[in-house]
C-alpha cells in the first residue's frame, strides 16, 4: 500500500490556477513605460501637443463652473475671507502637484494618478484610485455641465431677452423636468473629442486664452468699484467658514492633474509634463484671488453669496448695463465648455489605461486606426454622464466629487515616497523638493479638506469605495493581465 501511494503520479498544477502571489500586485514601472512607449510613440496616440497646448489645455480643464458658479457657495461660507480660502485650497494643490510633476516625469504614461498608484502601490489600490478617479474626472462633467446650462441662460436673456423654460433647462432636483443644454455640451465635447487630440487640443488652447481674458475683463470692470468696506469683517465665519469655503474652493482646483492624463500625446513629457503643471496652478492661483477679491469688494460678500451667476451680476451692478454681464456669461459659456471637453478627454485616457490593464472591459482601450482616438470609449462616456447631467443638481455631487479627488492625492503623495525606495533608479527630470515632508504636508493638506466635506460626505464616501472594492473583487481581480502573465509582487514578469 506505501509503496503504491509512493510510485502515484503527481498531478501537475492547471495552467488556469496559478497559485496567487502574497503580496500586491504591483507593475514594475519600467515595464509601465515600455508598454505605453512613453519615449515614443504612445499605445496608438499620437504626440502632438506641445507646452503651450498642455498649459491651455490643463487651464482649460481647472477653470469653469469653480469659479463662475462654485464661487458663491465658497463666499457663503467664508466671507471675504474666501481669498484665504483659495489660498488653502491651492496650498494643498502645490504640494500635491509637485508630487505629480515628478511622478509625471518619471512615468509619463495616460493613466495619471491610477497608472502611478499601479506602479508602487499595486493593483488593488490602483482600482480603488481610478475608481475615485471616476468621480473627478466623469461625475464632475455632469456638474459642469449644469453649471454651463445656467451662464446659456443668462446669456440668451442678456442678447434677447428670454430664457430656455426650466422644464428643459433644470433636473426634477431644481424644479425642472430635464436638462438639455448640458446634455448638448457633453455631446459636443464627444464629437471633438473623436475627431483626433490635435483638433481638441486646438480647441482648448482657444477656449482657455478666451476666458482668461474675460476674468482679466471682469477684474478691471470690478475693481472700478471697489471699497474697503466691503471686506470687513474678513474673517466673518471664523477659521471654519475659511476651511469650509477651501473644500468648496478646492472645486475649482479639480482638474489640473488632467495634464499627466496626456502622457502619451505630449510632445516630450518628461520635461513639459512637469512644468505645465507648475505654470497652470500658479497662473489659475493668482486668478481666482484677483477675481474673488474684485467680486466682494465691489459689491460685497451679501450679494455674491448663493448667486449662481455671481459675476454676471456683478459687471451688471457695476456698469447700470446687462451688455458687461452678457460678455461675462459668453466668457463662462465658453470656459465651462472648455472644461467639459478636457476632463472628459482626461477620463477617456483613465478608461483605456485601465482596460489595457485587464481590470475593465477591453472596449475601452481599442484605438480607431482612422482618428487615433479612443471613439467607443469616448461615446460610451458620453452617454453615461449626459444621464446625471440631464437630471442631477449641481450642489449634490460637488462634495463628493471633492473627497474622491482629495483621496486620489493622498495616494499620489504616498506614491512618491513609495517610487523612490523602491525604485530610485526611475526619474524624470523633475524631482519634488523637501521629499519626504512635501508630500507629507500634501497628505496632511488633504486629509484636513477631507475633514471639511462633513460627516455625510464621508459616509457616501465609504459606500463609494466598498461598491468599487466590490467590482475590483468581483471582475477586476481575476480578469488582470497581470495576474494572467503570472507577475508577482515586484511585476518583474513581462506582459
Amino acid at each position: 500500500m506505501l509503496h503504491q501511494r509512493r510510485d502515484r503520479p503527481v498531478s501537475p498544477l492547471r495552467p488556469s490556477s496559478p497559485p496567487r502571489p502574497s503580496g500586491p500586485r504591483i507593475k514594475n514601472p519600467h515595464q509601465l513605460i515600455a508598454e505605453s512607449g512613453a519615449d515614443l510613440e504612445g499605445h496608438g496616440l499620437k504626440r502632438t501637443m506641445g507646452l503651450f497646448q498642455l498649459v491651455c489645455f490643463g487651464v482649460g480643464a481647472v477653470v469653469g463652473t469653480g469659479i463662475f458658479v462654485g464661487l458663491s457657495d465658497s463666499v457663503a461660507e467664508a466671507g471675504p475671507a474666501v481669498v484665504l480660502s483659495f489660498v488653502l485650497a491651492a496650498v494643498t494643490c502645490i504640494f500635491t502637484a509637485l508630487s505629480f510633476a515628478e511622478l509625471g516625469s518619471a512615468i509619463p504614461v495616460s493613466g495619471s494618478s491610477y497608472s502611478f498608484a499601479y506602479a508602487t502601490l499595486g493593483e488593488r489600490v490602483a482600482f480603488l484610485v481610478g475608481w475615485c478617479l471616476l468621480l473627478e474626472y466623469g461625475v464632475s462633467v455632469s456638474a459642469v455641465a449644469v453649471g454651463w446650462s445656467q451662464y446659456v441662460n443668462e446669456l440668451l436673456n442678456s442678447l434677447f431677452g428670454f430664457q430656455l423654460p426650466a422644464a428643459l433647462s433644470a433636473g426634477p432636483g431644481d424644479g425642472g423636468v430635464i436638462n438639455l443644454p448640458a446634455v448638448v455640451v457633453v455631446m459636443m465635447a464627444a464629437t471633438l473629442l473623436v475627431r483626433g487630440v490635435r483638433d481638441s487640443a486646438g480647441a482648448t488652447a482657444a477656449m482657455a486664452v478666451l476666458k482668461i481674458t474675460i476674468l482679466m475683463l471682469f477684474c478691471g470692470i470690478a475693481f472700478t468699484a471697489f471699497e474697503h468696506g466691503n471686506l470687513t469683517p474678513f474673517v466673518a465665519h471664523g477659521a471654519g467658514g475659511v476651511t469650509a469655503g477651501a473644500s468648496l474652493a478646492f472645486f475649482s482646483y479639480i482638474g489640473f492633474d488632467a495634464i499627466t492624463t496626456a502622457g502619451e500625446e505630449v510632445k516630450n513629457p518628461r520635461r513639459n509634463v512637469p512644468i505645465a503643471i507648475m505654470v497652470c496652478i500658479g497662473l489659475v492661483t493668482l486668478l481666482y484671488c484677483a477675481v474673488a477679491l474684485a467680486a466682494i469688494g465691489a459689491i460685497g460678500p451679501g450679494a455674491v453669496a448663493d448667486k449662481p451667476a455671481a459675476l454676471s451680476i456683478v459687471v451688471n451692478q457695476v456698469t447700470g448695463s446687462t451688455v458687461g454681464g452678457g460678455v461675462i456669461a459668453f466668457g463662462a459659456v465658453v470656459a465651462i465648455a472648455s472644461v467639459v471637453l478636457a476632463v472628459m478627454y482626461g477620463q477617456t485616457r483613465i478608461l483605456m489605461s485601465m482596460s489595457r490593464d485587464g481590470l475593465i472591459p477591453r472596449v475601452f482601450e481599442r484605438v480607431s486606426p482612422r482618428t487615433a482616438t479612443p471613439v467607443a470609449n469616448t461615446w460610451i462616456v458620453a452617454v453615461v454622464f449626459a444621464v446625471p447631467a440631464a437630471f442631477s443638481s449641481l450642489d449634490v455631487v460637488v462634495n463628493l466629487t471633492t473627497i474622491g479627488t482629495l483621496a486620489t492625492m493622498v495616494a499620489v503623495n504616498i506614491a512618491v515616497i513609495v517610487l523612490r525606495r523602491r525604485n530610485p533608479e526611475v526619474r524624470g527630470s523633475f524631482r519634488a523638493p523637501l521629499h519626504p515632508l512635501g508630500p507629507l504636508l500634501g497628505v496632511g493638506f488633504c486629509l484636513y479638506l477631507m475633514y471639511g466635506t462633513g460627516w455625510t460626505t464621508w459616509v457616501q464616501f465609504a459606500v463609494f469605495l466598498i461598491v468599487g472594492a466590490a467590482v475590483y473583487t468581483c471582475y477586476g481581480r481575476d480578469r488582470s493581465r497581470l495576474a494572467a502573465a503570472g507577475t508577482g509582487r515586484d511585476g518583474a514578469g513581462q506582459l
